[in-house]
């Protein structure tokens, strides 16, 4: 369907919150030509496909700024412990995921192995479907940061999620590994996690020295770095050095508000909080109990977290959906529950929650400006909505409302089901024979 029209659709657009009624949106070799009133459409050439929205809701696809994909659903220190065969297939199923759910484009904050570069390279060519994703390798940290997870005695292969590296020359070996692996962005461990004993948040795991390394070093071979920075000091530090995606930045001062407001125009930030408040939700499966998670901290980051995106967002900083999922709490296909986060925390309406997902997003995901909006000259990628994700963001959640995600003028449906490539019973085989040359079928008494 290389030259398409869709009719009679609410078009969220994404350039801002407006909707409007009875649009028409028009396609040719997925590139858009024309989104607007449908009065104003014109020059369709004859033979392209026309389809009736029936009042639908269309929007932009979402960016999933915080991305895992190669994350298998397993515990939080179980990330590495997956044989890279097998995460390989969750990746696969994962992405297609991540598709059917509306969100067309990803930014990965790191890689098990080498896989976000080569399913990159087979969502690219076709074989399997996804999002537009800039793919990360594995994740570069000090010896006792956050991606430092196993004790010394276990001698573990840390082949699968982190690169354990160490002064300035051997962090640029880190940079130049990953660049010629294929990645397009690195991640690296500025302070730790509230889990860590060794590493909590606020403790600096990288020297100055190190984190001008790994960014210049990346920039210099065009590759953009994200960082995960849960203290004011690490958040500095990124900023000073001029990483470009900041991951989490629960805990801010003043001086890291003004830092990143006369920085907003070249960086943003995902407080990825879906761990945060899954783990408060969920801590007993994990055999934690409620005294232990308050214990260390995540209820006061939580709130934190709340103040600091209001902050940023009185400072104009571009605040991005994308909160870890991957994890056994917050498993893969649900990344639209971020937006409902934006709205029920951060206190957003649900039409800025979604030019954060939309708009936002894709001008992190895509330098180039060709996704995030609906507009002439962009990537056709867009969601097709039945419901009104404006008067209840929680619609995006229900994948039975999604009647269809679009990427680059490609057509999907049913991404989300368990097996979407199979149909059951014989009225599905009538109906597929039926497609090809009119026949039916009906039931007859057994004998």
């Amino acid at each position: 369907m290389s030259n398409t029209v869709l009719t009679n659709a609410r078009l969220f657009s994404g350039v801002d919150g407006a909707v409007i009624e009875g649009a028409s949106l028009w396609w040719e070799e997925g590139v858009i030509r024309f989104a607007g009133p449908s009065g104003d459409l014109g020059g369709v050439p004859d033979g392209a496909w026309r389809i009736d929205l029936g009042g639908k809701f269309l929007m932009p696809g979402m960016t999933e700024s915080h991305a895992h994909i190669s994350y298998t659903n397993n515990g939080p220190t179980e990330l590495d412990k997956t044989p890279v065969e097998e995460a390989m297939l969750h990746s696969v199923a994962n992405a297609r995921l991540m598709l059917g759910a509306g969100f067309t484009s990803a930014i990965s904050f790191g890689s098990v192995h080498r896989i976000d570069v080569h399913l990159k390279q087979g969502i690219e060519q076709g074989h399997i479907p996804g999002p537009r994703l800039v793919a990360s390798g594995r994740d570069v940290g000090a010896t006792s940061s956050n991606a430092d997870l196993h004790p010394d005695h276990a001698r573990p292969q840390m082949e699968g999620l982190g690169m354990l590296v160490d002064g300035p020359w051997a962090v640029r070996r880190a940079v130049r590994i990953l660049k010629k692996n294929g990645a397009d962005i690195i991640k690296i461990f500025l302070d730790g996690e509230g889990l860590s004993d060794h590493a909590p948040p606020g403790q600096l795991t990288y020297t100055d020295e190190e984190v001008d390394a790994a960014v210049s070093e990346a920039h210099r071979r065009n590759m953009r770095v994200a960082c995960h920075a849960r203290s004011a000091a690490a958040v500095k530090q990124a900023v000073r050095f001029g990483v470009d995606v900041i991951g989490h930045a629960n805990y801010l001062d003043d001086e890291a508000v003004d830092l990143l407001r006369r920085h907003r125009h070249r960086l943003a930030v995902g407080p990825a909080i879906a761990w945060e408040i899954e783990f408060l939700n969920h801590h007993d499966s994990l055999g934690f109990s409620r005294e232990a998670v308050l214990d260390k901290g995540y209820e006061r980051e939580v709130e934190a977290t709340v103040d600091a995106v209001k902050r940023l967002r009185a400072a104009g900083v571009r605040v991005l959906p994308g909160g870890d999922y991957g994890l056994n709490i917050t498993p893969h296909g649900t990344y639209a529950n971020d937006l409902q986060y934006f709205v029920e925390r951060f206190g957003m309406t649900s039409t800025e929650a979604l030019l954060c997902a939309t708009r936002d997003g894709g001008a992190v995901a895509d330098p180039n400006g060709m996704v995030g909006t609906l507009e002439a000259g962009k990537h056709a990628d867009m969601v097709v909505v039945d419901g009104d994700p404006v008067a209840d963001i929680r619609i995006l959640q229900d994948s039975a409302r999604i009647a269809a995600v679009i990427k680059g003028g490609r057509i999907y449906q049913g991404l989300m089901d368990n097996n979407p490539y199979e149909r059951q019973g014989a009225e599905a085989l009538a109906l597929a024979i039926g497609q090809a040359n009119g026949a039916g079928a009906e039931r007859t008494a057994g004998h």
